[in-house]
């Protein structure tokens, strides 16, 4: 199962988004339905480390009434959970009627991580596969519907996940040395992992293998096989989502068209082309200006000439008179403004200076 899973497979966010949207949605609905058929919901979620599970329990739980599921994260058992039958823990968190649980890890734990590192004895894990169908067949028949995931991602990209973790300081701790130990046991998880698949692949509760190395096709697997499998358990018409292929396809059709109407557009001066015909645009702008200005200036110099010079300066006596459009200069008002101020002193002065002469002429006389 593991080798024909195609994990270099894509998916462009544009053209999942659509989808994605109405598979949130549908989920929604059928865990309502859930809710009102009194169904019990088991989700598995298995898969290599930072395969995504988190990532997906997250996106699944979302849209979901969080009063309709629980999220079960499983770790070693605890020195009383070790005193009683294995499966037993897991009994205990069997969800309720109507109910959704998420397991993020499960009781395959037992044939994974406990037979790799020899934490049981051959004859105890062997004999779990017979085990766990039991169990699973058990809830099945009380009406449980059983999803199974396992999330796979190759050695390279794991290892590559691992180092972008570590290398930042806010998600470094999530790399442990538990997690670079099983990174290099990775063909040993890999065997056990295949005889998992084969042993407990059932028709009560069937494993789904999704591919992991992208993001957007794994939710989309994830997803899709959610909803199925909850559809066919109700008795409704499966929906019929578009395939990774037809997605696949549209996302590079919508490439294609986006780049035929880059090349059909006409050529807009843009950057440095942009700038050249601004340039051009202001330097014409300041040239017509500057021979308007010009023309202006002429044709005041000439009404200037033309003015009678009583006109131009004005008399002693008088202001300048103020023609309309005449270009009067500082110099002349200046002179202007002093000569009327003479002569009003002159003006002033003259009464006084004939007192001063009639007295001079009756002193000689006398």
């Amino acid at each position: 199962m593991l080798d024909s899973v195609d994990l270099l497979r894509t998916l462009k966010k544009k053209a999942y988004k659509p989808v994605r949207q109405e598979q949130i949605e549908r989920i929604f609905d059928l865990s309502e339905l859930i809710y009102e058929q009194k169904r019990p919901v088991i989700v598995v979620f298995e898969g290599w480390d930072a395969a995504g599970k988190g990532t997906s329990i997250r996106q699944l739980t979302a849209p979901l009434d969080a009063r309709g599921f629980k999220v079960l994260a499983t770790q070693a058992p605890r020195t009383h959970e070790t005193r009683k039958p294995w499966l037993w823990r897991f009994w205990m968190n069997i969800p309720r009627y109507g109910q959704i649980a998420i397991f993020d890890r499960s009781w395959y734990g037992r044939v994974l991580v406990e037979r790799v590192n020899a934490l049981t004895p051959m004859p105890q894990w062997i004999a779990a596969y017979e085990e766990i169908n039991n169990f699973e067949r058990t809830l099945a028949d009380d009406g449980t519907v059983f999803i199974k995931l396992w999330l796979h991602i190759s050695k390279d990209e794991q290892l590559r996940r691992f180092m972008q973790l570590a290398s930042e300081p806010e998600t470094a701790w999530q790399v442990t040395a538990e997690d670079w130990e099983n990174h290099r046991k990775y063909e040993e998880y890999r065997a056990a992992v295949l005889d998992m698949l084969q042993k407990t692949n059932t028709p009560i509760a069937p494993w789904t293998v999704v591919p992991s190395n992208d993001g957007d096709v794994r939710q989309y697997t994830v997803f899709s096989t959610i909803i199925a499998r909850l559809e066919a358990a109700l008795g409704l018409a499966l929906t019929p989502w578009p395939s990774l292929d037809e997605l696949s396809e549209k996302s590079a059709k919508d490439k294609q068209e986006k780049q035929g109407k880059k090349g059909k557009k006409t050529k807009r001066p843009g950057g440095a082309e942009e700038a050249k015909h601004t340039d051009a645009f202001v330097e014409t702008g300041a040239s017509l200006l500057k021979d308007e200005a010009e023309k202006t200036g002429k044709k005041k110099k000439k009404h200037h000439k033309n003015k009678p010079l009583a006109e131009r300066r004005g008399t002693p006596d008088d202001t300048p008179p103020a023609s309309p459009g005449a270009v009067v200069d500082e110099a002349e008002i200046i002179t202007s403004t002093e000569s009327a101020s003479a002569a009003a002193k002159r003006k002033q002065a003259s009464p006084t200076r004939a007192a001063a002469a009639v007295t001079n002429d009756e002193v000689d006389h006398a």
